[in-house]
């Protein structure tokens, strides 16, 4: 995502971010990103007293009440209802969660969000929100994003629909999609930094203690995460072994023995268990590694190389474009534009 330079001029009026949440919305889907813009504009003013805040963030109901009671059973206590909303609106982000069903089928929302979609600069949704925007047609023809445990429902419902279930969040045009929950937090990030550019993305983000904002492009899962699910203790013993040992040389001959198996019959069971071979799975832990020495690090290329196993700057950059489809300077040089600019 193209990041802007300057911050919002001191003449700009404040943009009004509205998050729709419908009865038995996740609170973390308003909840997290929601602080984001708001932490984010106490930041710019502090930082600049003579600037308008340049967000005025709201909460708006589906339903005729103007508070929402959300699915872990707290209250949220937003301002307006949908029908209720005046004024230009900046950016409409949709929250995910069980009642997001039954808004879908109420006629007067979906007509709301298709008028007020051609009128916002900005249009999107949270986790399963993204059912919400279906539902009204506002992601016809384009690419979009939702939880991976429901991205299959969402592709299988709306035809017009192409439906990536892995990245944390997806852009098509001025329409974004996230991934579940937290993943909220990430998109808003990423909004921030598109108004207000990247040094005060960052500031919000460590502020909150949040881990360095995740690319859109990132997969859901890492690569550990994603191989939790295995039940087989052989497996999940070697998994838990390479995690510790990416130093050393890994062939299959090595982790077949740690599981006592064969090399053949263990990389049978390795892809079976964990959809994966065993090569793919070392190499992407090694990425993962050198990835977070990179963000945190200023360690030299050759040593970030040797200690996650690669062996050779070379291996390191090849793996990093298998990967990440990105060289490793090149990536680390987007992490220290962050924390320069």
């Amino acid at each position: 995502m193209k990041t802007s330079k300057k911050l919002l001029s001191p003449k700009d009026r404040s943009k009004t971010i509205v998050f729709l949440a419908a009865p038995g919305s996740q609170i973390l889907d308003v909840a997290g990103p929601f602080q984001i813009f708001v932490r984010a504009a106490e930041l710019l003013v502090q930082e600049y007293p003579t600037r308008k805040a340049p967000y005025n963030v709201v909460l708006a109901s589906t339903t005729r009440s103007r508070s929402v009671a959300t699915n872990c059973g707290l209250m949220l206590a937003g301002s307006e209802t949908f029908r209720s909303l005046r004024g230009p609106i900046d950016t409409l982000l949709v929250a995910g969660g069980s009642g997001v069903e039954t808004a879908s089928r109420d006629e007067e929302l979906l007509r709301w969000l298709q008028q007020t979609a051609q009128r916002v600069r900005r249009i999107g949704s949270v986790c399963t929100g993204a059912f919400l925007l279906a539902s009204a047609g506002l992601l016809d023809g384009k690419r979009a994003a939702t939880h991976w445990k429901w991205a299959a429902e969402l592709g299988n419902k709306f035809k017009h629909v192409t439906v990536d279930p892995d990245p944390i969040y997806i852009r098509d045009g001025n329409t974004y999609t996230t991934a579940g929950v937290t993943a909220g937090m990430d998109l808003a990030l990423a909004l921030v930094e598109e108004d207000l550019g990247a040094p005060m993305a960052l500031k919000v983000a460590r502020e909150m203690v949040l881990y360095f904002r995740r690319a859109g492009g990132q997969s859901q899962f890492s690569t550990a995460l994603s191989l939790q699910a295995s039940d087989r203790k052989q497996i999940a013993e070697v998994r838990s072994w390479t995690h510790d040992n990416l130093g050393q040389d890994l062939p299959v001959e090595k982790l077949a023995a740690k599981a006592s198996m064969s090399p053949r019959n263990f990389a049978r069971v390795f892809l079976k268990d964990t959809g994966t071979t065993p090569a793919r799975f070392v190499e992407h832990l090694r990425v993962e590694a050198a990835r977070r020495r990179l963000e945190e690090s200023r360690d030299k290329l050759e040593k970030i190389a040797n200690d996650c196993g690669f062996g050779s700057i070379q291996s390191l950059r090849r793996s990093f474009l298998r990967v990440l489809h990105v060289p490793p300077n090149d990536y680390r040089h987007r992490f220290t534009d962050l924390t320069t600019n």
